[in-house]
């Protein structure tokens, strides 16, 4: 079998085979006596047809095309095998399948152009002293307070409250009703459209401006238990229920009942009733510690992105679809997963005319994604960056005692444990060999737009906690 190759832009080869006319003719004669021995026509045998009343049945075009479809099939694999390509995906034909059906004769050559994906060859122009700014965040003593003042809330005893008006922080009890407040040039003598939800009995709230639509905590404090009151208030623009975003509404509200909060004191019982320490200069220490942690964890992860989008501006690679494709099925997979655990029906949200747009959107993230893959291994490849067995079999053995009680596939554990210790010493060289200036944090992320929700992946890097869940069989 006689093939040329071609050099074809994104990673593709394109392949002219030629096949022998002793092949043509064995595969024609071939669909022939398979279609004979399938086809049923009446008054003849499976087997039996002569071979002109089934070409007559059945019509030269139709044997033709299924002979084509073998010979395609069979002739770029031997051609990708003859050749030694390392292809990827599926093979796709170039020759329009119509004119070989009517250009092909059994018994003669026939060529036909094809195209294979293969792996992308990539240029680092350059990889070392590369500059670049990042955000630095910095630890915030507040954080253990508030972690502190919101364990405290939440153990808070509510005891009713009695000689006083209702006021910030109280906990009211509280029956109301509302409907859509009637606006300039509606018909005042028409009934009010009631809001859908918009009434509760019992209905406990806290007095916190966050915790209700905008004027309806408001209104109710000053009210005295027994009183009822029409309260105004607005709906918000965005809003979950788009009908009512940035509407108007009228509540009529009686204040049935009301608490205020005891709280606890800060002392060593809080800490030994919330945590595991004895005291509660353990329980600060600890988290004094764990969100100085974090704050050196996210900045040194904003100083690898930081490195990582200069490292681009600096990659020369062009990519085959197969390989953004198949990213971009990673990438809905991951988000499909992650909105199934927060327990909403993926099925609903992945519709048939969604997923096409999906796919659209999540492309330029998907070839960022690849481009960052291929750069980090070509530049473990060059600078000689392994992971050591020793260093493998440690994480690998942490992981299976943290998930003792799971069922783990331990070598697609291992095999992605390896892939996030690499990518981990390679970024740990890249800010090694480069320059990054620490910048004050939302310097750099003002201007920056929120992910969109369907098409916001996990990053590459993933922790190793998700590593091991994803291992996790069934």
């Amino acid at each position: 079998m006689k093939v040329t190759q071609e050099k074809l832009p994104a990673s593709q080869i394109g392949l002219e085979i030629e096949i022998t006319p002793e092949i043509t003719q064995q595969t024609y004669e071939q669909v022939i006596k398979n279609l004979s021995s399938t086809v049923n026509i009446p008054g003849f045998r499976k087997g039996k047809v002569p071979r002109q009343i089934l070409l007559q049945r059945l019509g030269v075009s139709r044997v033709k095309a299924a002979a084509l479809e073998e010979l395609i099939q069979d002739g770029i694999q031997q051609a990708v095998k003859q050749e030694d390509i390392q292809a990827i995906g599926q093979p796709q034909l170039r020759s329009s399948f119509e004119d070989l059906i009517n250009n092909y004769e059994p018994g003669k050559p026939l060529t036909f152009s094809a195209a294979v994906d293969v792996e992308p060859e990539i240029t680092l122009n350059q990889y070392t002293g590369l500059q670049a700014q990042a955000e630095e965040i910095k630890y915030d003593p507040a954080q253990v307070d508030n972690v502190l003042e919101k364990e405290r809330q939440q153990m808070a005893t509510l005891i009713p409250v009695e000689g006083r008006t209702a006021q910030i922080g109280d906990v009211a009890v509280v029956d109301f009703q509302g409907v859509i407040a009637k606006a300039e040039g509606d018909d005042p003598d028409a009934e009010p459209t009631p809001i859908p939800g918009g009434d509760a009995t019992d209905f406990q709230v806290e007095l916190q401006e966050d915790k209700f639509i905008p004027g309806f905590v408001t209104g109710i404090v000053g009210m005295n238990p027994g009183e009822t009151k029409e309260i105004s208030a607005q709906f918000p623009d965005p809003y979950v229920n788009q009908e009512l975003a940035g509407k108007p509404a009228l509540f009529t509200v009686t204040l049935k009942e009301l608490k205020e909060k005891e709280l606890p004191e800060l002392d060593d019982d809080f800490a030994q009733e919330v945590s595991d320490f004895e005291t509660l200069e353990e329980l600060r220490k600890s988290l004094e510690d764990r969100y100085q942690k974090e704050a050196e964890d996210k900045t040194k992860t904003n100083k690898q992105e930081a490195l990582l989008a200069e490292l681009l501006k600096h990659v020369d690679v062009d990519l085959p679809g197969t390989l953004i494709e198949q990213e971009v099925d990673a990438m809905l997979t991951q988000t499909a997963m992650r909105l199934a655990q927060q327990g909403l029906d993926v099925r609903k949200l992945f519709t048939q005319d969604i997923i096409p747009q999906l796919r659209e959107r999540s492309r330029p993230e998907a070839i960022e994604r690849i481009k960052r893959s291929l750069a980090l291994r070509e530049i473990g490849k060059r600078e000689s960056l392994v992971v050591t067995p020793e260093e493998l079999q440690a994480r690998v053995t942490e992981l299976l005692e943290q998930y003792a009680d799971e069922d783990i596939d331990e070598e697609k554990l291992s095999s992605m444990v390896e892939n996030e210790l690499l990518s981990d010493k390679i970024l740990n060289w890249l800010l090694d060999n480069s320059s990054v200036e620490l910048v004050p944090e939302g310097t750099l992320s003002a201007q920056e737009e929120p992910a969109d929700e369907a098409t916001a992946p996990e990053t590459e890097a993933s922790s190793s906690e998700a590593t091991a869940e994803s291992a996790v069989e069934g």
